[in-house]
């Protein structure tokens, strides 16, 4: 068993435990905790703004190739699922703003992952999709009623740029032809204060990072960082390696593994207001799509990993090769990429 993929089984298993036990709190007299901490959770009805003109859910495609794609009955605790998970630094907000955003127009995907769960949630697929990967971008609806113009050759996290949440899901389906059956998001602030919630967090530094960009200036060595500088090591790539998003996707890694270490020892369940302040921090990080925008719906999604073992969880990167137009990009490399998103249909 990896690294990677121990740290992923474990990190799903305590989302889960963190999920539960603010139901508790809400059930056990504090239901003004519920409350809060269930509207802390932004949504997107991603589903009314796309409409039918997507690919079908897994469990019609196995069911009858000429199934509805309206959305399923069946509850968060049964069936296959694809959820499309974006980490966002989005600019909104004075908060964002201070930990390193401009205006709102400015909000990008720099992390992008769809979540495969087979119908027993026995097994998870992780894709990571490469921000840098250049891709057709769909027409996408806007807010104020019109479309977007499709766009070939454009870098894969322009369509969260340009449209948000909802043509973040569109390229997506238009890529894979796999459903998305649900949208989180996490962003800037909210990540800045579950590290904060948690005490900081350790990690060690095995060269000298200088980056001015991410603002991240850290000796070689031993470090305790608080939620801002966290969020700079997540984000850093031209202060480590050759300046590119491998280095910063090996820094995300070892924070991973750091904060489940930080997680576990924190004694979450011995101390209702520190578990308190850390849902807090957690659920007002996150915009879902309608269909995860409550407590309720969360912690069902947790309930049905519970099964879910490190071992279980397969983690890969979409296939892609550099692209012939720039070689600061990549495409996806064919026919192996359709090969892997017709595994997860």
């Amino acid at each position: 068993m990896t690294e990677k993929k121990r740290f992923r089984g474990r990190a799903v298993k305590i989302t889960g435990l963190v999920l539960g036990c603010a139901l508790v709190l809400g059930g056990g007299g504090a239901g003004w905790v519920y409350w809060h901490l269930d509207h802390n959770i932004h949504s997107v009805d991603i589903d009314k703004a796309l409409g039918d003109n997507r690919p079908m859910r897994a469990d019609q495609v196995a069911a009858s190739p000429s199934a509805s794609a309206s959305p399923s009955a069946e509850p968060l605790e049964k069936g296959v699922l694809n959820v499309l998970v974006l980490g966002s630094d989005s600019r909104s907000g004075k908060e964002n703003k201070k930990l390193g955003g401009g205006d709102s127009g400015g909000a990008r995907s720099d992390t992008a992952m769809v979540l495969h769960l087979n119908a027993d949630r026995t097994k998870a697929t992780v894709v990571s999709i490469p921000r840098d990967t250049l891709v057709e971008r769909p027409a996408c609806p806007t807010e104020s009623g019109g479309t977007t113009a499709v766009a070939y050759n454009v870098m894969f996290n322009s369509a969260y740029s340009l449209g948000g949440p909802v043509c973040a899901v569109k390229t997506v389906e238009t890529m894979t032809g796999v459903r998305m059956d649900h949208y989180l998001e996490v962003d800037f602030a909210g990540f800045a204060r579950l590290i904060d919630a948690l005490g900081g967090v350790d990690v060690t530094t095995d060269e000298d990072i200088d980056d001015d960009l991410s603002q991240l200036h850290l000796k070689a060595g031993d470090h305790h960082l608080d939620g801002k500088t966290a969020l700079a090591f997540a984000r850093t790539r031209h202060g480590v390696g050759d300046g590119s998003d491998l280095g910063r996707i090996k820094l995300q890694q070892q924070l991973v593994k750091a904060l489940v270490e930080q997680v576990a020892g924190s004694g979450l369940l011995t101390s209702p207001t520190r578990l308190y302040e850390i849902a807090d921090a957690a659920t007002g990080s996150l915009t879902t799509d309608t269909g995860l925008d409550s407590l309720t719906e969360l912690a069902g999604l947790a309930r049905s990993l519970q099964g879910l073992s490190a071992d279980s969880v397969k983690t890969v990167m979409m296939p892609v090769v550099q692209a012939p137009s720039d070689h600061n990009r990549v495409v996806a490399d064919q026919p192996e990429a359709d090969e892997l998103w017709e595994s997860l249909r």
